[in-house]
């Protein structure tokens, strides 16, 4: 009975050790078994004690997973985490979940490093720039020391002292001419009897360029400077004519009080002169651009251009052969001085509304340009730009004769060059109008034109 018991106590342990066994060989299995699950071994960014590069266990691809930090104790390891090397690794038979826990040598650095014994190692003490600047020094062998200086004497050289500044911000400030300063300064250089002609050109210019404001055209004319450049439309270099001629249409435009000035000056009378007596073309188109500039809404101008024959001696540049570039600049001269005193005499629509309407509407009515145009022949030249090939001439002149209508529609009736020239225009501006809707611009530029010449047709047509 007692070797029966025996032998049972026996088999039992034989077949426990055999589960164990069988367990044991699983497990080894399941820890070197390469999976998605399995421990891979990478490596770590920390060195260890003996100088060597650490690496660390972490699960799949090491570059998705998260490291985890284990202590002196036991913890269980979450799918996805890796473990430093060295850790201790088990599997809890109850519960089936891996567990870590820091090894011996990790446990001893984490100690000498953190001054924390068997705890998580913490981030040690920080590291200013001027630390880390130092260490760098040292590295390369350089004395902190002189090495500050040397920045400093660097950064002086680069920037200076507040005292400097101020001071040179004076200088500056003494440097900087005004506008009026400036003219002053051109007005004497142009006056030197010294200068050369090429001097004075170089000083007309430049201050053709100043006059463009208001003020300083007007500073120029109250300070005596605007007779200096018209006495020089006397002068017998064509070049000195030109700049001036220049300078005074860039003063006079859209000035009235610099237009008063020129016409009590006789600025009128010159540049007449210069456009009546032969010329260079140059010449003759910044005179009548200084013109054009005098005359724009300024009736005190007009008034004295008619009295002076301007309307004739506009009418022989025309005529002649060699007149062409300045014929359309002539006929918006001409339409400019009819629209103005048609809209001045229309309520609110003076180009310059102000509380001198009244004195203007005085002034234009003085004005008798449209008899002087008939009488003097202008209602068969302005017709002849049709014949242009431009259609900016065109334009301008469908527009002057518009204009022209009140006075010259008994002549334009007859003038069977006209109403042919009409009718041929017509043809041609309705191809072009065709042209532009098929492009898809259906108020073209060409339809306006059509439109004025349907206009003018029109109103020859009327009784």
């Amino acid at each position: 009975m007692l070797i029966e018991c025996r032998r049972r106590r026996q088999s039992t342990r034989q077949k426990v050790a055999l589960v164990l066994l069988v367990f044991s060989c699983q497990f080894v299995h399941v820890l070197n078994e390469k999976s998605p699950s399995a421990l891979t071994v990478v490596e770590s960014p920390e060195a260890s004690l003996e100088g060597e590069e650490d690496t660390h266990v972490e699960e799949g691809d090491s570059e998705d997973l998260d490291v985890f930090h284990p202590t002196d104790k036991w913890k269980t390891l979450k799918s996805g985490h890796g473990v430093p090397r060295g850790s201790h690794v088990r599997l809890n038979l109850q519960t089936g979940q891996r567990e870590v826990k820091l090894g011996e040598h990790q446990t001893l650095k984490y100690q000498i490093a953190g001054q924390r014994q068997g705890k998580e190692n913490t981030q040690g003490p920080s590291v200013n720039a001027e630390e880390l600047k130092a260490l760098k020094n040292i590295k390369e062998g350089v004395d902190p020391k002189t090495s500050d200086k040397e920045e400093k004497e660097a950064l002086r050289a680069q920037f200076h002292p507040m005292d400097e500044l101020k001071k040179d911000m004076v200088k500056l400030d003494m440097l900087m001419e005004s506008d009026f300063q400036i003219m002053s300064r051109l007005v004497s250089q142009f006056n030197s009897s010294n200068a050369t002609v090429e001097e004075k050109v170089k000083a007309l210019h430049d201050l053709e360029y100043l006059v463009h404001k208001v003020d300083n055209a007007q500073n120029l004319a109250s300070r005596g400077g605007l007779k200096l450049v018209v006495d020089a439309l006397n002068s017998t270099d064509y070049r000195l004519q030109e700049s001036a001629s220049f300078v005074l249409g860039s003063a006079l435009s859209s000035n009235p009080v610099v237009q008063v000035e020129a016409v009590e000056s006789g600025t009128l009378q010159r540049l007449l002169m210069l456009l009546a007596t032969p010329r260079p073309m140059s010449i003759k188109k910044r005179a009548l651009f200084a013109v054009a500039s005098l005359l724009r809404h300024c009736p005190f101008a007009q008034s004295h251009f008619l009295k002076l024959g301007g309307l004739q001696v506009l009418g022989d540049i025309f005529r002649s052969s060699g007149g062409g570039a300045l014929r359309v600049r002539i006929v918006t001269i001409l339409y400019d001085m009819i629209n103005e005193k048609e809209l001045i005499s229309q309520t609110g629509l003076d180009p310059i509304p102000d509380a001198s309407h009244n004195e203007r509407l005085r002034q234009y009515a003085q004005v008798s340009l449209q008899p002087l145009l008939a009488e003097q022949g202008w209602c068969s030249l302005v017709p002849e730009l049709l014949t242009s090939p431009e259609h900016d001439w065109k334009e301008k002149a469908l527009r002057t004769i518009l204009a022209m209508m009140p006075h010259c529609q008994t002549q334009y009736r007859k003038d069977y060059a006209l109403s042919s020239s009409l009718s041929a225009l017509q043809e041609q501006y309705q191809e072009l109008v065709l042209t532009e809707q098929v492009l898809g611009d259906e108020d073209g530029y060409f339809g306006e034109i059509l439109a004025l010449l349907e206009t003018v047709v029109l109103k020859l047509k009327r009784v």
